[in-house]
């Protein structure tokens, strides 16, 4: 059972070991920055989803108590109607209409009662997409610090101008800044889906998924740039002239037999 749930204890562990290895080799980034948001947004939503797994007592009381004074209500109803006097010409019609308004009052009672159950449904649905705002309002802003890391910057063609943002001019760091950035937003579709797993609803996993799609997509558009990063060719020094190389060519070999 350890592998079919997820650990938020180990998910707030690696956003914190993540901190740490971008502090060491970015310390003056502003990604520093983004991971330690990332962080303490994990330990909050983390708090907020398990608490959404207990029920909400106080509402399951007032819906227990709607029902009691339904109950009781239909009670004192029946006693009050006339039903012994539908045997009377006078009377059926009247002890028809009474019944009838009770058929009616009876199924607004349940359709009450249904709409009561699903409150806290409601409720709970309100909490998740109010605290899945903030992680995906992270994910785009994860998604500003990689969008003027280009590898067109690492040619040896490539000109700034005066406007020109701050690059990153070693293909080595520029790889491992697109890279943490791809782990930072792996980590928030892992947050999304501690929402997922504490309340099971469909409108809840609809939401992750589109957070979930969300930070899969961007992490896409940074694994392209670390492809063209990775696929770069290696420039290489031309030998210098030597003695070796100014030496007469040897006369070709006669074929083997």
């Amino acid at each position: 059972m350890r592998y079919r749930t997820l650990d938020p204890k180990l998910i707030i562990e690696t956003a914190e070991r993540l901190e740490t290895r971008v502090a060491e080799r970015f310390p003056d980034a502003g990604l520093r920055g983004v991971a330690a948001e990332l962080v303490s947004l994990s330990r909050d939503l983390a708090q907020g989803a398990k608490a959404l797994e207990a029920p909400i007592w106080w509402l399951r009381g007032l819906i227990v108590a709607a029902v009691v004074a339904g109950a009781l209500m239909f009670i004192f109803v029946g006693t009050v109607l006339p039903f012994d006097r539908i045997s009377k010409p006078g009377d059926a019609v009247q002890s028809v209409q009474g019944i009838e308004a009770s058929l009616n009052m009876f199924i607004l009672a349940i359709v009450g009662f249904l709409a009561l159950i699903r409150s806290e449904e409601r409720i709970k649905r309100k909490q998740v997409f109010r605290q899945l705002h903030g992680l995906r309002s992270l994910i785009h802003v994860i998604d500003m610090h990689q969008l003027t890391k280009d590898p067109a910057a690492l040619s040896a063609d490539f000109k700034p101008t005066s406007h020109s943002p701050a690059r990153i001019t070693n293909a080595a760091d520029l790889a491992r800044y697109l890279d943490y950035c791809s782990e930072m937003l792996s980590i928030t579709g892992k947050i999304a889906a501690l929402f997922a797993q504490s309340v099971n609803d469909d409108v809840v996993i609809d939401g992750v998924n589109d957070i979930e799609n969300l930070a899969s997509n961007l992490s896409r558009k940074i694994w392209q740039k670390i492809t063209l990063i990775d696929g770069r060719p290696v420039q290489q020094s031309a030998p210098a002239p030597g003695p070796a190389s100014q030496a007469a060519p040897l006369p070709p070999r006669a074929p083997r037999r």
